[in-house]
């Protein structure tokens, strides 16, 4: 990795572990889930994206919906990158490209990667004084844009 490629990689670290500070809620129960779902739907739509949405808290899937374009893979991806934010509370995006930095896959850390993909689009949900408690995942977008859609519909969710 070049000198500029590894400043660029640190800065993108940075922005995201600032994403995971701001990101932080009070609360989140079966509601929110349900409204949170709805506006990434909503955002989804209004930018055709074809994308699969998943909000869980723990095991217990809340919400789930799949949009035009999309089929089981993305069930598929999203149980995945969903396991990742599960087992290290950081989301999906993070976790890759910390790995990626420094050439340690998930793979090399005793992970499958059938059950386990560190490629963007899973966020900790995450409950001030809890921590993580569950994800949010979108799935169907180079994993930039999955990542930039579920930050996107979290910072709206918690300004209302």
């Amino acid at each position: 990795m070049t000198p500029v490629e590894q400043s660029a990689q640190t800065d993108l670290i940075a922005r995201l572990e600032a994403e995971e500070r701001e990101l932080v809620l009070t609360r989140f129960d079966h509601d929110d889930a349900w409204h949170l779902g709805q506006l990434l739907v909503g955002l989804a739509r209004e930018r055709r994206a074809p994308v699969t949405i998943d909000i869980r808290r723990g095991n217990h899937q809340l919400f789930h919906y799949a949009l035009p374009g999309t089929s089981a893979d993305n069930d598929a991806w999203i149980e995945r990158k969903s396991n990742v934010v599960a087992r290290f509370g950081n989301s999906s995006y993070l976790v890759g490209v910390k790995a990626r930095m420094t050439g340690r896959t998930l793979q090399d850390r005793g992970m499958d990667p059938l059950h386990h993909a560190d490629h963007g689009g899973s966020f900790p949900i995450t409950i001030a004084g809890t921590g993580a408690v569950g994800a949010v995942t979108v799935s169907g977008l180079p994993q930039a844009d999955d990542h930039a859609l579920v930050v996107e519909a979290l910072r709206r969710f918690a300004a209302r």
